[in-house]
């Protein structure tokens, strides 16, 4: 615990077994509480991975549900356990659990309610090895979504992120897309409640074993996060309220 606040590491799964045991031991246990796994139907032997590893809790979904549907699971469950802190780590390392240390001490002293763990902020994103095609169309849409949401931050597309259980409860994600978009609508609900968003700086990591979507999809994702800038700019003027926001 931090400061008398309970510390839940989430592990939205899919196909993970070749790293999720790195990222495990790289969870800083000495404040974490509790890790969930949630496992969206993998293939391969994610769940017997993380049954030899210790892991408590450990949900296998019966159907592939997608990247917003697994964390729909990842955060039901973690609030049914009392969390006060969520933090949502992908285990496919791409993302190095030290930072857990610094996002959740900003929550727990109640500085902010959501951090991010950006991968833009600094220089590290390309010479991580990411895309330059992602990192291009990273920017763009990030530049565009500041300019519709009225906000400052340097990406909305990572993937590593922090919440008080108070913003988990107070809005809306189990009505959100199951597919990446998901990502977006909850940022897009958040900043609407009022919420401030800290930001980390993040290494970037890719390697064949990271999890990443293809051109097609990332075009699509592309799409629905214009999609969400739009909804969120025409509830913020009272031009029409998207159900995202009630």
């Amino acid at each position: 615990m931090i400061n008398n606040k309970k510390l839940t590491v989430v592990l939205p799964a899919y196909n993970a077994e070749s790293t999720l045991e790195q990222t495990y031991n790289e969870i800083p246990f000495d404040i974490v509480d509790e890790v969930i796994l949630v496992d969206d139907f993998s293939w391969d032997n994610t769940s017997e991975v993380a049954k030899k590893l210790g892991i408590k809790h450990i949900i296998r979904h019966d159907s592939n549900k997608g990247y917003g549907g697994n964390q729909k699971s990842c955060y039901n469950k973690a609030l049914e356990l009392g969390a006060d802190i969520v933090i949502m780590l992908h285990p496919d390392y791409q993302y190095t659990p030290k930072l857990i240390h610094s996002m959740a001490y900003l929550i727990a002293n109640d500085v902010y309610q959501v951090v991010l763990g950006s991968r833009i902020l600094g220089r590290g994103a390309l010479k991580g090895g990411m895309p330059v095609y992602k990192y291009i169309s990273n920017r763009i849409l990030t530049l565009i979504q500041n300019l519709f949401i009225r906000q400052k931050l340097s990406e909305y597309h990572t993937g590593y992120r922090a919440f008080s259980r108070e913003v988990l409860e107070n809005i809306n994600f189990k009505i959100n897309s199951d597919d990446f978009v998901f990502d977006n609508q909850m940022l897009s609900q958040i900043l609407y409640a009022g919420y401030d968003i800290a930001e980390v700086t993040c290494p970037t990591k890719y390697f064949k074993e990271a999890s990443s979507i293809n051109f097609s999809r990332s075009f699509k994702y592309g799409m629905g996060v214009m999609g969400v800038s739009v909804r969120h700019l025409f509830a913020r003027f009272g031009i029409y309220k998207s159900r995202l926001y009630r």
